[in-house]
């Protein structure tokens, strides 16, 4: 595991992942592709990252499917939760996680470009997007596993408008910080709901 370099990918507990971030001997990895669809939450209704279903999913059943292993050299870690930059919704908690999704403040300013003048220079005209034309918006496209000529959107765990929505990224990259419905996703989108993409610190 010496070689591992930020930007290379590695295989994990039966998945490819794209290495973030490298510290020491730790490293931050994220899932190359979406691995499946998935709504934030249950329920309808208004929720943090702290409480809502996908985090207890990942923490739970997506964590308990790592041999003992591999569990040992997943790195628990404490989450900041900030509040949506834009509308002032409520990010709740601080959480300790084993496996976790990106912060809009994540995936903007640190590990898929720097988009943080975007991000602290809200335009007068921007309600619900980032610019389309974002130079870092290729580097958030994602693919779906089961079938990798798809791409598809995917949550983050940061709160959008309101907390019945949380953050997303399109399909095109750009970023959603509205949010998407926590419930049923893009309503538009019909059954499917949005992409997963799992994120954890690994000890190498």
């Amino acid at each position: 595991m010496e070689d591992v370099k930020i930007d290379s990918s590695l295989s994990f507990g039966g998945y490819n992942w794209r290495v973030l971030d490298k510290q020491n001997d730790t490293a931050l990895i994220i899932t190359e592709n979406i691995i499946e669809h998935r709504s934030y939450h249950d329920a309808y209704k208004e929720i943090t990252w702290a409480d809502c279903a996908l985090r207890k999913y990942l923490n739970g059943e997506f964590f308990d499917k790592f041999n003992a292993t591999d569990k040992s050299r997943i790195i628990p870690v404490i989450n900041k939760n900030p509040d949506n930059p834009w509308y002032g919704s409520k990010g709740g908690a601080d959480t300790q996680d084993s496996v976790f999704l990106l912060s809009i403040e994540e995936v903007v300013c640190q590990y898929f470009g720097d988009s943080s003048s975007k991000l602290h220079n809200r335009g007068r005209n921007q309600r619900y997007w980032f610019e389309r034309k974002d130079e870092n918006n290729c580097k958030r496209i994602a693919r779906l596993e089961v079938n990798k000529g798809n791409i598809w959107w995917w949550w983050l765990r940061s709160p959008g408008r309101v907390n019945v929505k949380a953050v997303y990224i399109h399909g095109d990259g750009n970023i959603g910080i509205q949010g998407n419905n926590i419930l049923k996703g893009n309503l538009s989108d019909g059954k499917c709901t949005g992409g997963v993409r799992p994120a954890l610190w690994l000890k190498l």
